[in-house]
């Protein structure tokens, strides 16, 4: 029987049973549309010169390629999509350029696929069960936070549809690519696997800024698995990342690999975290070469960190469309299909509390987070949660400069001193004052640049040049007296310094004439 016939016939079987095992929650008041767009990442190659599976050399785009699906606020117009609509999406999502016929086949093919273990009856029921989005529907008016979905190792970006789907109709832009290794689909597990998704992240944060719905000052990254140790990296290494959830992420379960990246210290991870994690394995079932010892959850000191554990799901139940509807009954054991929705649907309501109290400021979510899970009605033994309460950051330049500018920098000493209060190892190396008071000079800020310099002095007094960055700065605010002492001091640290000489004739010669 030809493939094709075979997916016609799913869908037209009759069924008695459910339109789904997955049970969903109720969405929120937007209706959900969903673009995709295949796009490529100029700045990366993608495998070599030649095709790994037929041997032929490669004539398509060698760049990286992002497939790039986007769930956003909408009108509901037409007809919702199926999960068949879905599968499609993942059958080719690093090949663009495939004919029609040859896409066709491609999405038989892995329809198929996914559907092999089911029962007709079964496979009829997931592919024709509705989806919340509606394909290319219009949008809403209006800018919303950005998430980025990051897959679980290998996957594609349609591997949690139904969260994303969840969350954009209660008012989020939720943006995914597939997990791809550095080179090749498949995703490798290692530094240069985690760096590529990290770079992907990256990638499609910078896709938001070109859409119009997308409100870039509010950024959240949710990863699964391999996704969820991307993430952390990503937020490591870029700031506007105001928000992170791990679905039984593994930034818990590859401490190694973080040791082997220096930029993914605590310090720079300051994003609250929201870790949602399977049941506990014995200690019998956990897989060799793992360490699980060590978790940098614990290391996280500076982020505030919720920790939520749902009893009923495994490690591949996270997954609602490859797990939670397309593997068969026979997989459910101390819990049923049912208990498992539940499960999962506790964990959508708590990634968009999360989501909601970080990255809109909301207050009552803020405090369902504070609370215990029986305290939210969580049903009995379902879950267990425990929140730690971010230590305050490490003091930086940034938060100097910050200070300093509340009183055009007048207190920056002062400021400084109390930063050091708070985080004792803060220190200012010469040259970075330096080079900052001449910042401050080039913008015209002449008397925040002389504070700057003078802060120097005070911390490096045995500097010569540091006294003459100081001279420079009182002469160009015509504190001639000041740039005098300024450059006296300085040659009298440093005899050799000619520049001083100089400036100190100058301004003598001047001070003479006026």
């Amino acid at each position: 029987m030809r493939l094709l016939t075979l997916i016609a016939l799913f869908l037209l079987l009759p069924s008695a049973a459910s339109a789904s095992n997955f049970t969903q929650i109720a969405p929120g008041s937007y209706g959900v549309g969903l673009r995709v767009v295949a796009q490529y990442d100029y700045s990366r190659g993608y495998g070599g010169a030649t095709d790994p599976v037929t041997g032929a050399p490669k004539q398509d785009q060698r760049a990286r390629p992002i497939q790039t699906l986007i769930w956003y606020p909408a009108e509901s117009v037409g007809a919702p999509m199926t999960l068949a609509d879905y599968l499609k999406f993942g059958a080719s999502d690093d090949k663009f350029d495939l004919s029609a016929t040859e896409q066709s086949a491609a999405d038989t093919a892995f329809i198929v696929g996914q559907t092999a273990r089911l029962s007709k009856e079964r496979a009829h029921d997931e592919l024709s069960a509705k989806m919340l989005a509606h394909f290319d529907a219009p949008a809403l008016p209006g800018r919303f936070p950005v998430i980025v979905y990051a897959p679980s190792l290998s996957a594609g970006a349609i591997e949690n549809a139904d969260l994303c789907e969840f969350l954009a109709s209660h008012g989020y832009v939720v943006i995914a690519s597939p997990s791809f290794g550095a080179g090749a689909r498949e995703m490798t597990t290692d530094l240069d696997g985690i760096e590529a998704q990290a770079r992907d992240i990256e990638f499609l944060i910078g896709y938001a800024h070109a859409l119009p719905q997308a409100d870039p000052g509010k950024i959240g990254v949710i990863g699964y698995s391999w996704g969820g140790i991307a993430n952390v990296f990503a937020a490591a290494r870029d700031s506007r990342i105001g928000a992170l959830v791990a679905l039984d992420g593994s930034v818990r379960y590859w401490p190694e690999m973080i040791a082997k990246a220096p930029y993914v210290t605590p310090s720079r991870l300051t994003a609250p975290l929201l870790y949602v994690a399977a049941r506990p394995k014995e200690i019998e079932h956990i897989s060799a070469g793992l360490d699980e010892t060590t978790s940098f959850l614990n290391k996280m000191i500076y982020a505030d960190v919720y920790r939520v554990t749902l009893n009923p799901l495994e490690h591949p139940n996270f997954s609602s469309v490859f797990d939670q509807r397309l593997l068969p009954d026979d997989r459910y054991r101390e819990f049923d299909k049912d208990e498992m929705s539940t499960a999962f649907g506790w964990m959508e309501t708590y990634v968009l509390h999360f989501l909601d109290a970080y990255l809109k400021a909301d207050a009552p979510s803020l405090a369902f987070l504070s609370r215990t899970p029986r305290e939210n009605q969580a049903p009995l033994h379902m879950m267990t949660g425990e929140l730690h309460k971010g230590a305050v950051a490490p003091a930086t330049r940034e938060d100097l400069a910050a200070h300093a500018a509340r009183n055009d920098f007048a207190t920056i000493e002062a400021d400084y001193q109390q930063l050091k209060q708070r985080t004792p190892e803060f220190t200012l190396s010469e040259s970075e004052l330096n080079d900052w008071g001449y910042r401050l000079l080039a913008l015209g800020r002449r008397k925040a640049a002389v504070r700057v310099f003078e802060l120097s002095t005070r911390l490096y007094p045995s500097s010569g040049n540091a006294f003459d960055s100081l001279g420079e700065a009182y002469a160009k605010n015509e504190q001639t007296s000041d740039a005098i002492k300024a450059y006296t001091q300085s040659l009298k640290l440093d005899p050799t310094n000619g520049n001083a000489t100089t400036q100190l004739s100058i301004l003598r010669g001047r001070g003479a004439k006026s």
